[in-house]
């Protein structure tokens, strides 16, 4: 042993002797002998000395014997140690200043403080802290009745007193701070602002011998004491974090490194600690401390171990030796939390080294089996835990209440995970201050709270917020009531003397340089505090009070307290995030590192894991009982997935699903069983505004987990009524009582009109509240927030608080207001207190603009109900606890908060208050309302605003809206825009709607992309923006020739049989095939309103989403839905005039394949009616096929109308190749489809086949005549026409064919004679009738067309001879007919379809008769339209000599019979058209297709798909031409004139006419002329008080709107010139010729707006991410609230100004963020190029990404990569040398081509998404980022899809997104099942690769940048 005299007790001899038994055969026996050193005290008479070594000081008795520390001095004092003491001694004698430094730990401060007390001196300790300033250094002010007085600080006291200061931790203080004291150092002089002057012993001596003592004392100089000594402790900084010394501070220490002890005086130490414990085992876990002390580890970025924590430890193990050292090691290195994936591994592999990785084989403690107060022990608690079999019973410290029997809580469920955690917690707290890690919502508040109740603790939370400073943790100043200052202990004081078990909520929050303040209090329970007072360690004190004997009064007069033996630190944190930045500025939002070594010395860490399914199942089941099982079974595996999957999006998913989440959708789900969980789920993730990906990933998720949101049948239909009846209110079907406040004014009320969606919000609101939450509604701006919560409020009659955040909300601006009053701090309830206090609703505004550190006080405040006020009240919702306590604020039982928050995001940047706070409360999304539900919220706010305009503008603004969630737009168009524009045109009526939005869109009116795009989809919604009121283009209308009576028509009804015939029925049910379900597709339908820019008759159109092969063939309308068939192959699409969905059905499995046009199928559609709606037949005219389909369910089923006409068909040799039939096709008569039943006959056959399609049957009528066509004039009368002699038949048959009197029908001949030769003659030359209507024209259209006043049944009929012919009294009356025409000069059958330059592709004459008539009439309107070609066109007449006509697809000829005019419109030609030229002729002779439409107007749809519906009737075009016009406004045209209208009457004579004057010459003022254009009192223009305005026709000087917008041509030329020459002048720079950049331009272009708006955020994150931060401590700038009485004592520094806030020192740079694009090259992408532009629109996104990044090089570094057939990394352009103008993109794109064109063929997506991944995790960035753009046919290549979702999400650190080019069917939508949501996308247009691009930049990169 050594020999050491402060050496006691034989354990340690023990010990030794074990040591050299272990250690001797290493050593072998010289190893023991070298030279030690021994501290020796001599009592001498001159004084005590002490000696180190060969070293003696000699003592002085101190002056403060209670200063002097005290059981520093351990028994054994390691040789080390002593080496070092011997060196202080050394630099003490010399006088020197010793810096001590070494890792972070308490053993630097323990060997000082070791020292002082050996050489029985004073201390002044202070801990460092970045908030120290040089007040807290030399001397603080306090005001005394009224007078400020200096109060010397530690550093004065100390060199007047001759103690020692003791600095610890030099490198937290800020940079500047510390220098004050070089001089102090260095000279030991100091000027003190109090005017003193400290002076060196030696000067201060010499000058005594010259002055007295009373004259230095009047020069104010003091002396510095011989015996002044610093001693500094600080952690090296380049390896640890700080600012490193300041060089001149540095020169003037003297410095020791105080390393850890060796192993050999270590392990001794540990030894004494563990007698229980295997020597081997100790060593080998000091063994593993020292190997992760070493430079090794800390290369390999593993952070120091806690050597020191090693001693606490072993009593644990002591007291447990069956603990597994694993365990135990995870406790003291928690390295799941701080190591990334290799630290883990590495940190094992030392383990297993060391034998240590055991923990499955030991078992952890299980459970606590109770709790009872020690005997012997007072304070203490005997604790007895269930460790595998055996029951082990330790002590641990207890608090002052009663002990609690564990597993008692009625609130505390137990599960077995936490039960063992408790355990575990237990033990450590044996030793050592705790800490808690777990995530968010996973009930650690809980678990602690259980915890301390057990051991009888009282707790004392702390809530720590990001810019607390340590005063703040400390104490605080105050005012006494006669104005003197004073300093308020902190709760966390308070705790400390009490007792308590301090809990530090958030300590990953606050800035290490705070935390440091508390090492001493962790490590050695000491505290200096900044009035002076001391804590001392429960046993030193006991020990000083029994040296000194002082009694506790005498030691409180001197302000030294003990801290109770019983108290705690439970510290609780969220875990560190593995590989962030470890500076807090950095972002709070994606969580730090905040676990370093110094962290890891103060504490004992348990991690919370998350709970296991089923035990959070039964702690569901415990806390809500009613919540029905299934529900809570799909929730918990729907978050259990999200939390096992290692995906960034789903994690931040998960952590939305917090347990506390999981608990609250459960209580409401107990309360309301019948929600949906989708709708829970989607609540609490805030979906409604994630980012597109994580939206998709959840969706993902949901569907997995057969979660599916049913949407509610009743949804639109349901009402939500609200009402107040007898004191309950109603939302919907939830109630609850009304309040009876007593502050009436305080509750809201505000005008809210009541729409569906708002309520439905408040009804959720309304549960929510019931239940007890607190609120958070979050959503764009302007979408009714505020009006909700004020409603709500209204509706429940409670008075509110409003507080409105802002950037500098500070927590003390949120709780108390401090103003000064006559010297004395007061301080004002903020509204926050306010309600808390008294009940009310605190509604907080815009949550999200105050930083989230200020807001997350709020947290504490929600869940544990206590906050602390800064005048040191505190708000506590518990009644009990409050009553003992003084300044308490009980908080009331109805105290409710609503937060009110802009979602997070690009564009409002602000904080994420939801990311931050979401959990603890229960959040809702407020959108723009629904559109209809915003249309009838704009009625009320309008209600005399066209129906019409409302629902544009409802329109225009719900495709901005969807926009913008895409992220075309970055703006959020909201409700509250909409609402302005409805306010004004309610006030204006006459104003012009595309002149009011302006009001709102005049914002983006510089931006030439935004103004695109805006423009474009109010023109699509028909908001005539930028439209002249002179731009109407109607077509002409040229004269109808004179109506002439041309001849008779008369029915015969003659005796003789051979005029009357009898024609037999038969009646059979049909057959019927099927069903067979087919899919109904439905696609977006880009529905344009045609009347943006001018007028004409087109009001909309839209295209069919067809392919370019196929041909339209029938087109029909029933109501308000369209219905076009094509037959290339055979579909059928419906949709509606109005609707924004184009259904389709495919029926080309039905019909056989057309082949090479042999057979050419043909159909026709009828839509039946009521009850059928939505059904159709489909009449195939060859094979005759009957279909009946329903567009709702995509049932088909085949009619079989004969069953014996089908067989012969099919025997031959095939149903389509049988020429014969090609003569006569079957033909369907649809006229009354509407009534379900339709006709068919075949031509020239001789039966007729009435469909029932109700009944089922079939009725044939057998003809004695072939026919050619019919036509259904009425229900009953049918027009027959015979094949050969067109001579015109009536058949009448009995209006019900009832199947039993199959009865008989008639068949009448008609005669037709001419006008001219009377009813005999039967000489008229027979008309064929095109369109011969159904229903008759209205008396008064009758009488128009006619000139004369006529009632009558008639009929309109249209053939090639006329324009139109009236028949009167057809087919009614049976007296002749007459017939009225409107004859045509020329008949349309002889006009030379010549194949002019207006036929498209129409080459040769048409050989076939179309089978198309395209003729309609339109009754009401009284019209007859019919589309023509251009040939048949008098083009001449229509269009002026000098004017080509446009290109058309057709004209269509309307005949309007009450105008008496003919118009010709023009219809545009169609964008595509099938190649089948000569098919297309069968169909019609012009491009088009016509049908009526219900709303009157006609639709045509033109061969390439193309459909455009037409308004033709003079009134409707007249009204809709007004709302045109209205829409534009007219203020334009007139000059506006400004008119004062005075009252006074001083300077107006009264009123007067005027003279006339007789020449009428232009007068100006003078006040005597009528007719003036200024002046006063005369009428005229202008001018101030006259009667009235007179015009004169004087020319007001105004010059016109229009002539002020016309810039002068040569202006524009000079512009365009400009512009022309700076573009060539840049080509030449680049050395790019003109051809080249016209190509580079057309990939530019394509991509222009998706660059624009990826530039626009990232601006905006550039500004954000440089937004200046509140630098405190300043001299100038805005008075800091926190510091008003400093103010007050007249400090200086007590401003805070907005700065730059440098980077804490220490802290890594930013790094960019890395980006590679890999784009696929080979050969099949030139291939299909021609097929779908899959190569060019990579080639675009491509050019985006170099477009949208140039110049943020410093935030992107990007690169572009190739792969194909030739391998996998084909560099397009390199990271470090980026194309920096267009000639070098343009340089990469030509790259791409040329390779794709010219490489072999074969597919390596997979092995080159792997080698990026791979290549890009090694690289320092801030974050990385792969996109592949493939067209990899997977399967093709025998690549499974799991292999391509396990290579994209190999690496966690990489973000790999895969775009893949839609190939083949549905290969593309099974492909994104597979692979993980969020991570890849299937664009089945290319046009959508840039647009996927941009969404995966938006919602990844920038959300975080």
């Amino acid at each position: 042993m050594h020999s050491q005299i402060l050496c006691s007790g034989t354990a340690a001899a023990v010990a030794a002797r074990r040591m050299r038994h272990i250690l001797g055969g290493v050593l072998g026996r010289d190893g023991w002998m070298w030279r030690t050193h021994e501290v020796k005290f001599l009592n001498t008479s001159s004084g005590d000395t002490v000696t180190i070594g060969e070293i003696s000081y000699k003592l002085k008795a101190p002056q403060n014997p209670e200063l002097v520390p005290v059981k520093h001095i351990s028994d054994s004092l390691p040789q080390t140690v002593a080496q070092h003491l011997r060196w202080i001694m050394q630099k003490d004698l010399l006088g020197q200043d010793v810096f001590l430094i070494g890792p972070p730990g308490p053993l630097r401060r323990s060997i000082a403080m070791q020292y002082l007390e050996l050489t029985k001196r004073e201390v002044e300790y202070v801990a460092l802290s970045r908030d120290t300033t040089e007040t807290d250094l030399k001397q603080r002010r306090e005001i005394r009745s009224g007078t400020a007085f200096y109060i010397d600080q530690c550093a004065v006291r100390a060199a007047t007193q001759g103690r020692v200061l003791v600095l610890e931790g030099l490198e937290k203080a800020e940079r500047n701070v510390l220098p004050v004291l070089n001089n102090l150092l260095e000279n030991r002089e100091m000027q003190l602002e109090d005017g003193r002057f400290l002076m060196s012993a030696e000067r201060y001596d010499k000058l005594l011998q010259e002055h007295t003592k009373e004259e230095l004392d009047s020069w104010k100089i003091v002396r510095v004491s011989e015996d002044f000594r610093v001693i500094a402790l600080g952690l090296p900084v380049p390896k640890y974090k700080g600012n490193p010394l300041d060089p001149p501070l540095r020169s003037r220490f003297q410095a020791r490194d105080i390393y850890y002890l060796p192993f050999k005086d270590q392990l001794e130490l540990l030894y004494t600690a563990g007698p229980n414990i295997g020597a081997e085992r100790v060593s080998q876990l000091l063994s593993l401390a020292t190997t992760l002390c070493s430079q090794e580890s800390s290369n390999l970025g593993l952070p120091d171990f806690p050597v020191d924590n090693l001693l606490p430890a072993l009593h644990i193990l002591n007291a447990f030796p069956m603990l597994s050292s694993q365990q135990l090691v995870q406790r003291l290195y928690p390295y799941h939390s701080i190591l990334g994936k290799d630290g883990r591994n590495a940190f094992e592999g030392v383990l297993s080294r060391f034998e240590l990785l055991d923990g499955r084989r030991q078992p952890a403690p299980s459970a606590i089996l109770n709790v009872s107060p020690a005997k012997d022990l007072e304070g203490h608690a005997d604790v007895t835990l269930r460790v595998a079999d055996k029951d082990v019973t330790c002590q641990v410290p207890a608090g002052t209440k009663d002990l609690r029997p564990p597993n008692s809580s009625p609130t505390f469920i137990n599960t077995a995970s936490h039960l063992q955690l408790m355990a575990e917690m237990m033990q450590s707290h044996m030793a050592k201050d705790i800490c808690l890690i777990g995530a968010k919502g996973c009930g650690k508040s809980v678990i602690a709270k259980e915890f301390a109740e057990m051991l009888g603790y009282g707790i004392e939370p702390v809530m720590l917020y990001q810019d607390m400073t340590a005063r703040d943790l400390l104490q605080q100043r105050y005012t006494l009531p006669n104005g003197d200052t004073a300093w308020r202990p902190s709760p966390l004081v308070t705790a400390a003397i009490e007792g308590k078990l301090l809990l530090l909520d958030g300590i990953h929050r606050v800035n290490l340089g705070t935390l440091a303040v508390l090492s001493r209090l962790l490590h050695d329970r000491e505290l200096d505090l900044y009035d002076g007072t001391r804590l001392m360690r429960w046993d030193r004190y006991q020990t000083l009070k029994e040296d000194l004997q002082f009694s506790d009064k005498q030691l409180q007069e001197r302000s030294i307290f003990p801290i109770h033996p019983s108290f705690r630190v439970l510290a609780l944190a969220e875990p560190p995030v593995v590989g962030a930045s470890t500076s807090s500025s950095s972002s709070s939002s994606k969580g730090q590192q905040w676990l370093g070594p110094e962290l890891l010395t103060m504490f004992l860490y348990h991690t919370v894991t998350p709970l296991a399914k089923a035990e959070e199942m039964g702690l569901i089941q415990g806390l809500c009982p009613n919540v029905p099982p299934e529900a809570s079974e799909q929730l918990l595996r729907l978050t259990h997935s999200l939390r096992k999957m290692n995906d960034p999006t789903a994690q931040s998913l998960a952590s939305s699903l917090s347990t506390r989440q999981l608990l609250r959708i459960c209580c409401r789900l107990s309360q309301h069983p019948d929600e949906s969980i989708a709708h829970a789920v989607n609540k609490a993730c805030l979906s409604r505004f994630l980012p597109s990906l994580a939206r998709a990933s959840l969706e993902k998720n949901l569907a997995n987990c057969s979660i599916e949101d049913k949407p509610d049948p009743a949804e639109h239909t349901r009402e939500y009524p609200c009402m107040v009846k007898d004191g309950v209110l109603t939302i919907g079907n939830v109630s609850a009582p009304v309040y009876n406040p007593s502050e009436k004014m305080k509750v809201p009320d505000v005008l809210f009109y009541d729409n569906p969606q708002h309520m439905k919000v408040m009804e959720d609101m309304l549960k929510d509240f019931l239940l007890g939450e607190h609120l958070l509604l979050v959503g764009n701006q302007g979408v009714g927030k505020n009006k909700i919560v004020d409603r709500f409020l209204h509706l429940l009659n409670r008075p509110r608080e409003y507080l409105q955040l802002h950037r500098d909300t500070t927590v003390q601006t949120l709780t108390l207001q401090p103003s000064v009053r006559d010297g004395i701090i007061t301080y004002e309830d903020s509204p926050l207190v306010k309600a808390v206090k008294h009940g009310h609703i605190l509604v907080i505004d815009e949550a999200d603009k105050a930083p989230t550190n200020v807001t997350c006080i709020l947290k504490s405040l929600v869940e544990s109900g206590e906050m602390i006020l800064a005048d040191g009240r505190r708000i506590i919702s518990d009644p009990r606890e409050a009553k003992g306590r003084p300044n308490a604020i009980v908080m009331h039982p109805d105290f409710r908060m609503l937060v009110l928050a802009n979602r997070p995001g690009f564009p409002f940047l602000g904080n994420d208050f939801f990311g931050a706070l979401g959990d603890i409360f229960s959040c809702h999304a407020v959108d723009n309302p629904k559109p209809e539900a915003e249309l009838e919220m704009l009625k009320q706010y309008g209600p005399d605003v066209p129906d019409a305009t409302l629902q544009k503008l409802v329109a225009a603004f719900g495709e901005l809206r969807s926009m913008a969630d895409q992220g075309t737009i970055t703006y959020p168009y909201s409700t509250r825009e909409v609402v302005n524009i409805v306010k004004h045109l309610q006030k204006f009526p006459n104003e012009g709607l595309a002149n009011v939005v302006r009001n709102v869109f005049d914002f983006d009116s510089y931006n030439k992309d935004m103004r695109e795009v805006l423009i474009e989809a109010l023109h699509k919604h028909g908001i005539p923006i930028g439209a002249k009121p002179s731009s109407v283009k109607l077509a002409k209308e040229l004269p109808l020739p004179e109506v002439k009576m041309t001849g008779y028509w008369t029915v015969n009804q003659g005796g003789n049989a051979r005029r009357k015939l009898l024609c037999p029925t038969e009646t059979h049910p049909i057959d019927i095939k099927g069903p067979v379900f087919l899919r109904v597709q439905g696609y977006p339908c880009g529905r344009q309103e045609s009347r943006a820019l001018n007028f004409s008759e087109e009001k909309a159109h839209w295209q069919i989403p067809m392919n370019e092969v196929n041909i339209i063939c029938d087109v029909t309308t029933k109501d308000d839905v369209l219905y076009v068939a094509t037959c290339n192959p055979v579909s059928l699409y419906s949709m509606k005039e109005r609707g924004d969905t184009i259904n389709c059905m495919e029926l080309y499995d039905v019909f056989p394949r057309t082949i090479s046009g042999v057979w050419q199928p043909f159909v026709t559609v009828a839509p039946l009616g009521n009850p059928l709606d939505g059904q159709v037949v489909l009449h195939e005219e060859q094979s005759n096929t009957v279909l009946h389909l329903d567009l709702v369910t995509g049932a088909v089923r085949r009619l079989m109308l004969s069953p014996e006409s089908d067989q012969p068909q099919t025997k031959s040799s095939g149903w389509w190749s049988s020429k014969e039939q090609q003569g006569g096709g079957h033909k369907m008569c649809r006229d009354f489809s509407h009534k379900n039943w339709l006709l068919f006959y075949k031509e020239d056959g001789n039966q007729l086949e009435v469909l029932d399609v109700l009944e089922g049957r079939v009725h044939s009528i057998s003809l004695p005549i072939n026919l050619k066509s019919v036509f259904l004039v009425a229900e009953d009368r049918w027009l027959l026409l015979e094949n050969n002699t067109n001579k015109k038949f009536l058949l009448t048959k009995p209006m019900h064919m009832a199947a039993e009197d199959s009865g008989v029908c008639q068949l009448h001949s008609i005669s037709e004679d001419s006008a001219s030769s009377g009813h005999g003659a039967s000489s008229a030359e027979v008309s064929t009738p095109q369109m011969l209507s159904c229903e008759q024209l209205p008396n008064e259209n009758l009488s128009a067309a006619l000139n004369q006043k006529i009632v009558s049944p008639n009929r309109v009929l249209a053939d090639t001879g006329c324009y139109a012919r009236v028949v009167v009294g057809f087919p009614d009356l049976m007296s002749p007919n007459e017939v009225y025409s409107f004859n045509r000069p020329v008949d349309l059958s002889e006009v030379k379809s010549e194949s002019g330059a207006h036929t498209f592709f129409r080459v040769g004459l048409r050989a076939n008769i179309a089978k198309r008539d395209n003729c309609v009439s339109l009754l009401s309107a009284n019209q007859v339209v019919r589309a023509l070609p251009p040939s048949k066109v008098p083009l001449k007449t229509v269009y002026p000599k000098d004017v080509t006509p446009p290109m058309t697809a057709a004209y269509l000829e309307v005949t309007d019979l009450n105008s008496k005019k003919l118009k010709y419109i023009p219809v545009p030609r169609s964008m595509t058209v099938s190649p089948y030229t000569s098919w297309l002729s069968k169909v019609s002779e012009s491009d088009v297709l016509i049908a009526a439409l219900g709303s009157g107007g006609v639709v045509t749809v033109d061969m390439g798909g193309y459909v455009r519906l037409w308004e033709t009737g003079m009134d409707t075009l007249q009204r809709s031409l007004m709302e045109w016009r209205n829409m534009i406004g007219g203020e334009g045209g007139k000059p506006v004139q400004i008119t004062i209208q005075r009252s006074s009457g001083l300077d107006v004579t009264s009123p007067k006419h005027g003279k006339i004057d007789p020449l009428n010459a232009p007068h100006i003022g003078g006040n005597q002329w009528a007719g003036g254009t200024g002046g006063r009192d005369t009428a005229g223009l202008g001018g101030k008080g006259g009667p009235y305005r007179l015009d004169a026709g004087h020319k007001v000087f105004q010059v016109s709107q229009v002539e002020k917008d016309a810039v002068p041509e040569e202006v524009r030329r000079a512009a365009r010139e400009m512009a022309e020459k700076a573009f060539k002048e840049r080509l030449k720079e680049i050395d790019m010729s003109e051809y080249d950049a016209a190509t580079y331009e057309r990939f530019s272009n394509a991509v222009r707006r998706q660059v624009q708006s990826l530039r626009i955020i990232l601006d905006s994150l550039q500004a954000k991410g440089k937004e200046r931060q509140w630098l405190k401590n300043q001299a100038l700038g805005e008075l800091d609230d926190a510091k008003i009485i400093d103010g007050l004592t007249g400090e200086k520094t007590i401003y805070k100004r907005r700065g730059e806030q440098d980077p804490e020192p220490g802290s890594p740079q930013q790094k960019p963020k890395r980006l590679r694009v890999l784009a696929d090259v080979s050969g099949s992408m030139y291939r299909f190029n021609g097929v779908d532009g899959r190569l060019e629109r990579s080639m675009e996104a491509v050019c985006m990404v170099m477009e949208a990044l140039e110049s943020y090089e410093h935030k992107f570094k990007y690169d572009i990569v190739g792969h194909s057939g030739d391998g996998y990394d084909i560099e397009l352009v390199s990271a470090n040398k980026v194309p920096k103008n267009n000639k070098q993109r343009l340089k990469v794109l030509r790259t791409m081509h040329a390779h794709s064109q010219f490489c072999m063929s074969g597919d390596y997506t997979l092995e080159g998404t792997a080698f990026s991944i791979k290549e890009l995790a090694q690289e320092e960035a801030d974050e990385h980022f792969v996109v592949v753009l493939s067209d990899a046919n997977l399967e093709r290549y025998g690549i499974r899809p799991e292999r391509f979702a396990q290579v994209l999400t190999s690496d966690p650190q990489v973000n790999a997104f895969a775009i893949f080019i839609g190939s083949l069917g549905d290969q593309a939508d099974r492909l994104q099942k597979m692979l993980p949501a969020g991570r890849s996308f299937v664009a089945m247009d290319t046009k959508q690769i840039p647009q996927i691009l941009q969404q995966i930049f938006t919602s990844t990169m920038l959300s975080s940048a």
